[in-house]
């Protein structure tokens, strides 16, 4: 079996100091929280910049300090989100992947997001993998719904997309797929053989979902963007914590932890 990719989701779009008062905000801050996740076992971090005042960003700049930061620190693979908030255009979503990283997301397709709706027409599908395309970045296969499973299988056929594939299985958010055992099963089952594959589970559904991700053989998404907490009513510490966390699990059960060049040989990134 493969070794464990662990990506850490340090920040999200939505949740609040209020709600996690350990959350990082600042470059400093997201770029310190990083490296800790880089020693707990951590070969990727998934970013969502914030601005001065803490809300969400889609900035070039911001990015751009951000994957200074981290570089300057340890080689983590560095994954932006072009998801950003659900306000955000499709031009300023765009903006991170102009900073030529290794790996950036590409959702693919629109649902309701709690109260919300994440649209991502066919229009900005396509906008999206070709500029990922033109700069050599690979995309990772944002999945909350099984028919999104579909889209992404049309911009392979339209060339726009590579293969082999790497999907993110996101589960649990409120309006959108649930996170049963039996909805990550055809979610797997339903892609190419070839593909590689991490799980994000929302909130209580983080840790089952990643359990099962370590049997199966696919790959594990935890951090605040998914889940604040570290048991039922007990906040984490850290994005590291939850971390440290699947590195115990995957090592008591025989799954070795990917390092960053490790994940980049079995994801395929170009050096």
């Amino acid at each position: 079996m493969e070794k464990l990719i662990i990506t850490a989701a340090l920040t999200g779009a939505e949740v609040t100091r209020e709600q996690q008062p350990n959350l990082p905000l600042t470059p400093d801050e997201i770029a310190n929280e990083a490296y800790e996740c880089y020693q707990a076992g951590a070969a990727m971090v998934h970013v969502h910049a914030r601005d001065g005042e803490g809300k969400p960003t889609q900035s070039y700049d911001v990015y751009k300090e951000i994957k200074e930061k981290i570089e300057a620190k340890c080689n983590v693979i560095f994954q932006p989100s072009t998801g950003g908030a659900v306000w955000h255009s499709p031009e300023e979503r765009l903006q991170p992947v102009e900073l030529k990283p290794e790996m950036a997301t590409l959702s693919c397709g629109t649902c309701n997001f709690g109260p919300d709706v994440f649209m991502n027409t066919e229009e900005y599908m396509k906008k999206f993998a070709r500029r990922m395309k033109e700069l050599g970045v690979k995309p990772e296969l944002e999945i909350f719904e099984r028919g999104m499973i579909e889209n992404a299988m049309k911009l392979v056929k339209r060339g726009l997309v590579e293969r082999p594939l790497h999907f993110d299985f996101v589960l649990g958010v409120p309006g959108a797929c649930p996170a049963t055992p039996e909805d990550l099963l055809h979610m797997v089952r339903s892609i190419p053989s070839d593909s590689t594959w991490t799980v994000a589970g929302i909130g209580r559904y983080e840790l089952p979902l990643a359990v099962m991700a370590i049997i199966l053989g696919g790959h594990v998404r935890v951090g605040f963007e998914d889940n604040v907490y570290y048991n039922k009513g007990q906040l984490a510490e850290s994005n590291a914590q939850l971390v440290a966390r699947i590195v115990r699990i995957a090592k008591e059960m025989g799954r070795d932890i990917a390092t960053p060049d490790e994940a980049r040989e079995i994801l395929g990134l170009k050096k």
